[in-house]
């Protein structure tokens, strides 16, 4: 028998998500790992000031192998896919193009493609193997709010292959492009909607010092959907389904672009009253120039498009004007909506350096997908106007992401290999049934007792 300290993994009790939550040293519990006949066990032992066991631990049958991985993988995990898919397009959007920019591009794509149907495999086996845990994921304030991943890492998706795959493919590309829109639409709605009907509905009284950025998820699943939705709407040969296209991604901006503007409002007075947020979610403090990036992209983009397909279709009567108003009106709301983002982009910036150092979780792909969509709509700017300065400022934008993704990423695969990142605290609400209990053997009864001493 031979017990190994693993001062490195901690089993997390706080009810919020792992990787924005504030945990206290009261609530980190070192894990040990038990090796007892070939088997290994990882087991959670009090810290100093908690109250001593004086029963021998059970082990259940969900602590380890598979099942561990599967239970624990919570929503938080489609991060990756968003900032994968970011990198993937930034690499096709550099002002200042290569041969070899186009290809890491596609090796990225290709790279986030795996990523995200290999998460979606392992999240339907989540929820159809164990379906209680829907339920109490739903339920959970912080955790829920990741639903709003899954949609923007399809997104990223559907954006790259409008880029990459319909130049060669032809029309059977852009119509498979043009579907996937339409589901992708459907469930960011369906997540910015239905999240903010359950948090206002809950009995649950939420507190302003606990409001955090991660409220914009949601929102910006839906902000994500309209800017694609412009972008498959420019390569639909059909003026009508784009005319279609483009005023369903109005409406969605529109539904969503002002909600995330009040939650910032909110946002900002919880930093005015509560100062800074704590030490392990102040990752979170970029999130705010995801949806103000995005925003201001889409709605250039949008006006972009409508000055070609509006004359074709004489939208408004015949009048050849409305795409130029919807063009210059884009350009206008976008740049403000520009500057308000670099201004939460300082905020941020002061924020972690006055809060560093701070542990590696989920959350450092924050960094990413936010920054990363205000680099698109800077380097965006330089296209529209033109103007060298926003191209120059986007790709030094750019390039930091890129660095950005490679030390995140690196540390997202130690932090699986040894386990770490499997955490998902919501399941501390779920009911315990006796028969997911192993009895322990007579070994296992030893090593209880050990860890217990």
């Amino acid at each position: 028998m031979e017990t190994v300290e693993d001062p490195s993994l901690f089993r997390i009790t706080s009810m919020d998500d792992p990787a924005l939550s504030p945990i206290s040293t009261s609530q980190r519990l070192p894990v040990r790992r038990l090796r007892s006949g070939g088997r290994v066990a990882e087991v959670s032992t009090p810290s100093e000031d908690a109250v001593a066991w004086k029963e021998p631990m059970r082990v259940t049958k969900y602590d380890v192998g598979w099942r561990r991985i599967v239970r624990n993988f919570s929503p938080s995990w489609f991060a990756v896919t968003m900032g994968t898919g970011i990198v993937s397009l930034l690499f096709i959007t550099i002002p200042f193009q290569a041969r070899w920019l186009y290809w890491l591009s596609v090796i990225f794509f290709c790279l986030n493609t795996l990523l995200y149907f290999a998460f979606l495999v392992i999240s339907i086996l989540r929820y159809t193997l164990y379906p209680e845990i829907w339920k109490v994921m739903v339920a959970d304030r912080t955790n829920s709010l990741f639903l709003g991943c899954i949609p923007i890492g399809f997104a990223t998706l559907v954006e790259a292959w409008v880029f990459l795959c319909v130049p060669y493919w032809g029309s059977w590309a852009v119509t498979f492009a043009w579907i996937c829109w339409m589901i992708d639409s459907v469930v960011a709605v369906a997540v910015t909607v239905s999240l903010a009907v359950i948090l206002t509905s809950t009995p649950q009284q939420h507190q302003l010092d606990s409001i955090t950025a991660v409220q914009l998820l949601p929102i910006a699943a839906t902000i994500v959907a309209s800017g694609t939705g412009a972008e498959v709407s420019k390569v639909l040969p059909d003026p009508r389904n784009a005319l279609g296209t483009l005023i369903a991604s109005y409406i969605m901006w529109g539904l969503s672009v002002p909600f995330a503007v009040s939650i910032l409002v909110i946002y900002y007075q919880r930093l005015a009253l509560h100062k800074l947020p704590p030490r392990e979610i102040v990752v979170s403090s970029f999130l705010p120039m995801g949806p103000l990036g995005m925003g201001g992209y889409t709605i250039m983009y949008l006006g972009s498009v409508s000055r070609t397909v509006f004359p074709q279709v004489e939208f408004f009567h015949n009048l050849t004007i409305a795409g130029d108003i919807f063009y210059i009106n884009g350009i206008f709301v976008a740049l403000i909506m520009w500057a308000f983002g670099l201004l939460w982009f300082c905020f941020a910036l002061a924020s972690c350096h006055k809060l560093r150092p701070f542990p590696f979780s989920m959350g450092w792909w924050g960094f990413t997908f936010p920054i990363g969509v205000f680099s698109i709509c800077t380097i965006e700017f330089g296209v529209q106007m033109p103007s060298l300065f926003f191209r120059v400022l986007g790709t030094i934008f750019s390039v930091a992401v890129i660095i950005l993704w490679c030390i995140v990423m690196t540390g997202t695969v130690r932090g699986a290999i040894d386990g770490r990142l499997f955490c998902a605290p919501c399941l501390a609400n779920l009911p315990k049934k006796e028969e997911d209990i192993t009895e322990p053997d007579e070994s296992e009864r030893e090593l209880g007792h050990t860890v217990a001493s």
